[in-house]
């Protein structure tokens, strides 16, 4: 039995506007609240009604969708939750494991579905490397490196301080994370650098940037790199993926399709993406309003979302002291089997 899409929009910053046209698209009937002043503007633009109070937001909400600062994440989702909605969270879930996975026990204990918006996941050339390394198609991988690169994202001072953001490592680079171990599983070690926040007095002097090394139980090493810089630095993806059948590569602006290579290094037929069709945010939330109405699960967990989290923070360990910091995710999946969340597909 399907649920009628009510959705509470927290937040009317970037992300706000970019779930906002996702879920008038499904037919949801959406209310926004946000206390930054911009919520009675976005409302009025797409023609949706805004919420008094947080309070008000949430009444009689299905679905809560959190576009609010990190910091805030958990005490909205335990709101909603107390309130009986389901939620779909901005990545990361919180600065910290421990907040992230009382968020998960809290969707466990209320049964309420609990989604973090681990959006690249829905990236055409993402989907296509998932099928890839799964089906067989590259042999088996040896090492994958991953890079994000983009303007420092001045427009919110929240961004600037680690303390509010996480940094680079936990607010661009756990997408390239998620992504690795999403690909070739569970992380048993990180190593990782950090350099750079918004210091200066001008903005566009502002450049942070940051690299983790990721060994997972199955040997397979990523590297992801990420890069903030001045405000005309191009947004840029990329990633090269190596196996014994051969090499995937994808540059998001070098091409726009992904790029096949035999073992043989003779270079074979590109795989078009066609461009992005439907917008990943769009595909991204009409997965997870489907399992919201009784579908099927969608490609991301709470689980996920918790394990994002736990990477991120040890590479900021890791970089705060310049060791490899151990995870082991299988045992924490073990140790936590209440929470409400599928096993990472892979």
């Amino acid at each position: 039995m399907t649920r009628t899409l009510d959705v509470a929009l927290i937040g009317a910053g970037f992300i706000a506007r970019t779930h906002l046209p996702a879920w008038i698209g499904l037919g949801a009937r959406v209310r926004i609240f946000s206390t930054d002043g911009h919520a009675a503007g976005l409302a009025e633009e797409f023609g949706v009604m805004e919420a008094a109070s947080l309070h008000a937001a949430l009444d009689g909400a299905t679905v809560v969708d959190i576009c609010t600062p990190t910091t805030t994440h958990r005490d909205i989702a335990l709101a909603a939750f107390e309130a009986q909605a389901d939620v779909l969270c901005e990545k990361p879930l919180a600065l910290t494991a421990t907040d992230a996975l009382e968020m998960a026990e809290a969707a466990h204990h209320a049964r309420r579905r609990l989604y973090p918006g681990h959006v690249v996941r829905f990236f055409p050339a993402y989907v296509h490397l998932h099928k890839a390394v799964t089906s067989g198609e590259l042999g088996r991988v040896a090492v994958a490196r991953f890079t994000r690169t983009g303007r420092y994202p001045t427009w919110s001072p929240w961004f600037a301080d680690p303390a509010l953001s996480g940094g680079i490592v936990t607010d661009q680079m756990l997408h390239d994370m998620d992504i690795a171990r999403w690909l070739f599983g569970d992380v048993v070690t990180v190593h990782a650098t950090q350099r750079g926040h918004l210091t200066a007095p001008a903005a566009e002097r502002a450049v942070a940037t940051g690299s983790a090394t990721l060994t997972h139980a199955s040997g397979v090493i990523s590297q992801v790199l990420g890069v903030w810089g001045p405000p005309a630095t191009a947004f840029r993806y990329t990633f090269h993926v190596a196996g014994s059948h051969g090499t995937l590569s994808h540059d998001s602006l070098a091409h726009p399709s992904l790029r096949m290579t035999a073992g043989t290094g003779a270079e074979g037929d590109g795989v078009p993406t066609g461009g992005f069709g439907e917008d990943p945010f769009a595909t991204q939330i009409r997965e997870f309003a489907a399992a919201y109405q009784g579908g099927p699960a969608p490609r991301v967990s709470a689980l996920d979302g918790v394990a994002a989290v736990r990477l991120a923070a040890a590479a900021r360990q890791s970089a705060a002291t310049g060791l490899a910091v151990a995870l082991d995710d299988a045992a924490f999946d073990d140790a936590h089997p209440h929470t409400p969340m599928e096993k990472n597909r892979r």
